[in-house]
């Protein structure tokens, strides 16, 4: 059976977030405006999406 992945991207800037916003980004392998990362989908991963809800977008659930 496959793992199911989800698709993020990037939607909102870092700059003048808190560090631990920034962190999160860079732990869902993102870092610029516009970038996608395909991650796999478990409650540790949905709970980073949700802390930065606002400065990403779910591209994509497989």
């Amino acid at each position: 059976m496959a793992k199911k992945t989800v698709i993020v991207e990037q939607i909102g800037s870092p700059i003048r977030r808190k560090e631990d916003q920034r962190a999160t980004l860079v732990g869902l392998g993102l870092n610029k405006m516009h970038r996608r990362s395909e991650l796999e989908d478990t409650p540790s991963v949905r709970g980073m999406i949700s802390k930065v809800a606002h400065l990403v977008r779910v591209v994509d659930e497989q």
